[in-house]
């Protein structure tokens, strides 16, 4: 592999993704854009090309698993290996969503992108991840996934989507599986919280921006090699599991 670092990031065509993206890609570093929506990964890559960023786009449905197999092959061929992940993508099911009332197959769609996606995209990169001399991986998780905070008195959540809380908090645990398992190999595994940020995936009801938002995955995404794995993290610090 080249000395220019290589990333990939799922869901990168617009909102949070994108701005992870750019930030990494304003590092020097170059980009793989995941998304399924072709015009809209097209129109990514090249805003990121006229930034100065160097980006290609990477279809990738991460609900499938011939897509991810393709991914990881256009990858390979294009840039020669990667070196970090950002599980980005993600969906909420829509609202409202309480338990009582929640269609079970809302809840099988989410966790199939939110979890299921992640392992499944996770997998077909290992391999070229195992190659580099700094591997990371960054899952996008949510502090709404928190036990800890959703059972703390005087914490108030919000209406949050069941099945998107549920998927949140599997895909802390997940994470924390990883990083055992891919201990002692030098890649780090972690989960970012980007705070409630203004994005389509909310009704642009956030209150940061998705530039403000990426800035944790930039974080664990260039993590020194004694950096942390397995950890919960936003702007302020550890986010209790």
């Amino acid at each position: 592999m080249s000395e220019q670092k290589i990333a990939l990031v799922t869901g990168a065509n617009k909102g949070i993704g994108y701005e992870i993206a750019a930030g990494l890609g304003s590092l020097g570093w170059r980009i793989g854009v995941g998304a399924r929506d072709r015009r809209r990964r097209d129109s990514a890559v090249e805003e990121l090309r006229a930034a100065g960023t160097d980006a290609f786009g990477v279809p990738l449905d991460v609900a499938d698993d011939a897509s991810a197999a393709a991914a990881a092959e256009l990858i390979a061929d294009r840039a020669g290996g990667l070196d970090v992940l950002v599980n980005n993508a993600a969906i909420t099911g829509g609202m409202p969503q309480t338990p009582a009332t929640v269609d079970p197959a809302t809840v099988r769609a989410v966790v199939e992108t939110n979890v299921i996606g992640v392992i499944r995209v996770t997998n077909a990169m290992l391999p070229m991840l195992r190659r580099s001399a700094s591997p990371r991986i960054v899952n996008m998780s949510s502090s709404v996934g928190s036990l800890t905070l959703q059972t703390t008195p005087g914490i108030d959540m919000g209406p949050v989507p069941a099945g998107y809380l549920a998927s949140k908090t599997f895909l802390n645990a997940v994470t924390v599986q990883y990083a055992k398992e891919l201990d002692g190999t030098g890649i780090l595994v972690n989960c970012g919280c980007p705070g409630y940020t203004a994005t389509d995936l909310n009704g642009f009801q956030g209150v940061r921006t998705p530039h403000q938002g990426a800035a944790i995955a930039i974080r664990l995404a260039t993590l020194p090699d004694d950096g942390p794995s397995g950890g919960f993290f936003d702007d302020g610090g550890t986010v209790p599991w």
